[in-house]
């Protein structure tokens, strides 16, 4: 993974420079496996920010994946341990995986041991073949086992590879975790204090959050939207809610949210999204027990408190019409 690093390698004898380039753009075009090859197409910004002692994270646009974006519409963070590096979430595409490996590597030359994924939406975890080729091990929850195998995956594959190529492709390996976990799991490396809680089902089955506990830093994942509408489609509700409500309970100093820029308001920022789920409930509940049409229940309903926030357009009407669905099914139940 040399050429990641390759602006950092050259020393500052023009000549010799010169000519450790054009090495380096031969041995690109003969040698670079085609799954590394558009990894240095990638021209999205992304910025470092540091958010404790240890923990590191980068912010994704606040838009649905597109072109433009290049799919890095997510957030990823790491933390530097004396032992070894923990990652959580590693992006949309190989492509931006290898930009996020540039930066931690900008801040330590420590061997990346461990990759946690919050839960495997594509935003999440296709960059996971970058790590894998370093040896770190991935860790997901149970839940997600056999998550790239369905239906569903494969369509979304099939869509990311239209609206990312060449970001995605089919060099795109769609990799599930070497180790899956059990419930609730604590860990330790090189001295600082891991506390992985599982918080699904809620935005997935498999939801995993991380707390790093001497910096008081929360990896919440997608259970936390900030800045934008979050995306629920047919999750369960009622126990989002309910995991919101654990976070809470964590008392975390900042939090990092699957999507939007980090909070160090952490309660207030659970609060939001839980108090979106509720209006949700609430609304569709109430057509769905009252036999309004759905139609007519989203028209009437008043959206202005969100109406103006990004990704409105590309999920509130989703959201509504499958917690409709779900809070119907709820009152045949």
């Amino acid at each position: 993974m040399m050429f990641i690093m390759r602006d950092t390698l050259y020393p500052s004898n023009p000549l010799i420079a010169s000519m450790l380039r054009l090495l380096f753009a031969l041995f690109c075009s003969v040698c670079v496996p085609a799954a590394w090859a558009n990894i240095m197409d990638v021209n999205v910004p992304m910025k470092l920010e540091k958010l404790g002692a240890h923990s590191y994270f980068v912010q994704g646009q606040s838009d649905a994946a597109s072109s433009e974006n290049q799919g890095f519409m997510s957030n990823a963070g790491f933390v530097v341990t004396r032992d070894g590096v923990v990652v959580f979430d590693a992006l949309a595409s190989p492509p931006l995986a290898a930009k996020l490996l540039g930066l931690i590597r900008k801040t330590t030359s420590q061997p990346i041991k461990r990759v946690i994924v919050s839960h495997y939406h594509a935003d999440h975890f296709y960059g996971l073949q970058v790590f894998k080729a370093l040896g770190a091990e991935i860790w997901a929850q149970r839940a997600a086992q056999g998550a790239t195998r369905t239906e569903a995956a494969a369509e979304r594959f099939a869509q990311r590879k239209e609206v990312l190529f060449p970001w995605v492709d089919d060099n795109t390996q769609l990799l599930e975790a070497d180790r899956f976990l059990d419930g609730d799991t604590d860990f330790e490396m090189g001295g600082l204090h891991f506390a992985l809680r599982h918080v699904g089902p809620a935005h997935s089955s498999e939801d995993l959050a991380m707390l790093v506990k001497e910096d008081g830093v929360l990896y919440a994942g997608d259970l936390v939207f900030r800045g934008r509408v979050p995306f629920v489609g047919d999750a369960d509700s009622r126990a989002w809610i309910a995991a919101l409500d654990k976070l809470i309970a964590l008392k975390p100093k900042v939090l990092v949210p699957g999507h939007g820029a980090p909070s160090r308001t952490p309660r207030a920022d659970l609060v939001f999204t839980r108090d979106y789920l509720q209006f949700l409930r609430t609304q569709m509940s109430q057509a769905a027990r009252n036999l309004i049409p759905f139609d007519d229940a989203y028209a009437a309903t008043d959206w202005s408190k969100y109406r103006n926030m990004p990704a409105f357009n590309e999920a509130n009407r989703v959201n509504a019409y499958n917690q409709y669905l779900r809070l119907e099914q709820e009152g045949v139940e």
